[in-house]
C-alpha cells in the first residue's frame, strides 16, 4: 500500500493558505480563483486551521453572517488533524472516514509540505488496484 509521500510525488506539493485575519469573502475568491474546496489556515507560517466550503456553509450560511466582514478565524476549523509524508493510505482513509473530513495537511518536521483530499486517496487506490489487476492478467495469460 502507498503512503502521502506517493501521493504528493504524482500531485505536487502547492498547498493554498489564507491568514485567520483575511474575510470569509476573501477566501471564498480565492477558492475559486485556484479550484480548490479548502485553504489551510496560516498564522507566521504555522498551521492553525482549516477553511472548507462545508465550514462556509454552516457556519456563514446558515447563521446568517456575512462573508465581506467575517474573518476566516472566526469560522475555520481548528485542531486540523495532520498526517505525515510516511502516513500510510490505509490510515489517511480511515482518519477521514471516523473524522468525516476531507483534507488532511501533511506535515514533515513540523513544517506544512502538501495536503491531500479523499479525491487524492480514491484516485491512488483506483490506480494501484488498475495496476494490480493488469499485473495479475498478464500473469495468467503468461505474457
Amino acid at each position: 500500500m502507498g503512503t502521502v509521500r506517493h501521493i504528493l510525488q504524482g500531485k505536487g506539493d502547492t498547498v493554498f493558505s489564507i491568514t485567520p485575519f483575511h474575510s470569509v469573502f476573501m477566501a471564498l475568491e480565492m477558492m475559486v480563483e485556484k479550484n480548490v474546496s479548502s485553504l489551510v489556515v496560516l498564522e507566521d507560517d504555522k498551521l492553525i486551521g482549516i477553511f472548507t466550503e462545508r465550514d462556509y456553509a454552516r457556519k456563514v450560511i446558515l447563521k446568517g453572517k456575512a462573508s465581506r466582514e467575517t474573518p476566516v478565524g472566526d469560522i475555520m476549523s481548528g485542531n486540523v488533524l495532520t498526517v505525515t509524508l510516511d502516513s500510510s493510505i490505509d490510515e489517511c482513509m480511515a482518519l477521514m472516514t471516523s473524522k468525516f473530513i476531507r483534507h488532511l495537511p501533511v506535515i514533515d518536521n513540523k513544517k506544512l509540505v502538501g495536503l491531500v483530499s479523499i479525491g487524492d486517496l480514491v484516485k491512488f487506490i483506483i490506480e494501484e488496484q488498475k495496476f494490480i489487476i493488469e499485473n495479475m492478467e498478464h500473469y495468467i495469460g503468461g505474457t
